[in-house]
């Protein structure tokens, strides 16, 4: 049982970014000096979202997770593919290597934390509004106008992630391609399986991000636009238990 004094080295964050808040009486409780959190999460600015609610001095270490991953039922996972962090270099990288080492999980210290956070963005931007609103898996995107529509997609995303400082372009873009052709076409995404089980989705942290910075820096994304207003629908009757 973990009590009120209970301090530990590591606290692995990983809900949902949207449960991120709901997270803040376990985070007070388990983190004490020398304390420091892995904020697995999807959407950009995990350190900005985690700061609020730990205490003074708890180190924060974002973490891109590359890792497809469907739970099917209460404690049977299925992992489609991947098992890889990335996150930015410097001691706590050093810590979080060192805790996860022979695992299976390939910890990545990177020195451009910007531009590998806007790209594991980039892997979820299409796929998971995508195959959530149309129900579908990833097989859908062997379509060539789902392929279109994806590369619309994420060449919006690029100017907005340029512009927020990330180094994005067309190869980018085609690789990002690329993966969705290569995906199991049984596998979904988080979203997808979040949608199929009655929960609520993520989009304001993946397409709304997208949205967001667009709107701060003055560039235009309707398409992207387009789907945060269909998926805030489809996750109002979510919440509402009628989807």
């Amino acid at each position: 049982m973990i009590t009120p004094t209970t301090s530990l080295d590591w606290v692995l964050l990983t809900t949902k970014a949207q449960d991120t808040a709901g997270a803040e009486g376990w985070l007070r409780r388990l983190c004490g000096p020398g304390a420091a959190v892995a904020v697995l999460q999807n959407g950009v600015g995990q350190e900005e979202r985690v700061a609020p609610l730990v205490p003074e001095g708890t180190g924060i270490l974002p973490t891109v997770v590359h890792l497809s991953a469907e739970r099917l039922a209460p404690g049977r996972i299925r992992h489609h593919a991947a098992s890889e962090l990335h996150v930015p270099e410097g001691p706590l990288a050093d810590r979080f290597a060192a805790l996860l080492s022979g695992s299976g999980l390939q910890v990545h210290r990177v020195p451009d934390f910007t531009t590998a956070v806007w790209r594991k963005l980039f892997t979820n931007l299409a796929a998971n509004p995508l195959t959530a609103l149309l129900q579908q898996r990833m097989g859908v995107f062997a379509d060539p106008g789902m392929a279109r529509l994806s590369r619309e997609l994420l060449c919006e995303a690029a100017a907005v992630a340029r512009a927020e400082g990330a180094d994005l372009g067309e190869e980018d873009i085609a690789r990002t391609l690329e993966l969705y052709a290569a995906a199991p076409p049984d596998g979904g995404s988080s979203m997808l399986y979040d949608r199929l089980a009655g929960r609520p989705l993520e989009h304001e942290f993946i397409t709304g991000a997208v949205v967001r910075a667009g709107e701060r820096h003055g560039i235009a994304t309707p398409l992207n636009g387009m789907l945060l207003t269909l998926l805030r629908a489809v996750d109002r009757d979510l919440r509402a238990g009628r989807a």
